[in-house]
């Protein structure tokens, strides 16, 4: 079948929403790994599930919604978007060296890349113009200092993982479906086609 949009570049929420839902995917899978049975055999069914639909949904959203008009929003190209990931990397290696090297507590290092991750949404949200990111990353933050203070208070390695990790990784699928729903809601309004 051929149609209008059969030529144009993958657009910012296809790109966008398979990282999403690679990284949500792992996120739950790597975390919970230490969740007892059958908890860690449901989570993981009902991930993958999920991604599923969401990748189904979000190749018949691409395929069915106009591309937006141009605008001056860079993505990838934009130097915020460079000094975010930079930072990140920094924060992300440094903080796991003190943690796993010095500290000798691996069983929170999920908690600090949850943190971090979401810290990253926070710039980028603000350049990208993309106020779905700050609710992601505050979210995703939010979790990470759970996954600490859970630990803190005596839980266990897979509780943190759960708590950030896989709460995580069910948030960026939330973050994909709300991407998907605003992308239907700007198609019904042409006038508010700009992003």
């Amino acid at each position: 079948m051929t149609g209008q949009n059969d030529n144009r570049r993958l657009s910012g929420l296809m790109i966008g929403s398979l990282v999403a839902l690679s990284f949500g995917t792992v996120f739950v899978m790597v975390n919970s790994a230490d969740l007892p049975a059958p908890w860690r055999l449901v989570i993981r069914v009902v991930a993958l599930l999920i991604a599923a639909v969401l990748l189904v949904r979000l190749f018949r959203t691409e395929r069915a919604v106009a591309p937006t008009r141009e605008s001056d929003i860079r993505g990838f190209a934009d130097r915020r978007y460079w000094y975010a990931v930079l930072g990140e990397i920094i924060a992300l290696f440094g903080g796991l060296y003190v943690i796993n090297g010095v500290l000798k507590k691996p069983e929170v290092a999920v908690a600090w890349v949850v943190i971090v991750v979401g810290v990253h949404f926070l710039p980028l949200a603000w350049a990208w113009r993309l106020p779905l990111f700050y609710w992601v990353g505050g979210v995703m933050t939010v979790l990470g200092v759970a996954g600490f203070l859970a630990y803190a208070a005596g839980a266990s390695a897979g509780t943190v993982g759960l708590i950030a990790g896989v709460g995580s990784g069910f948030t960026l699928y939330a973050a994909v479906l709300m991407g998907i729903r605003d992308a239907h809601a700007r198609a019904r309004r042409p006038d508010r086609n700009v992003v």
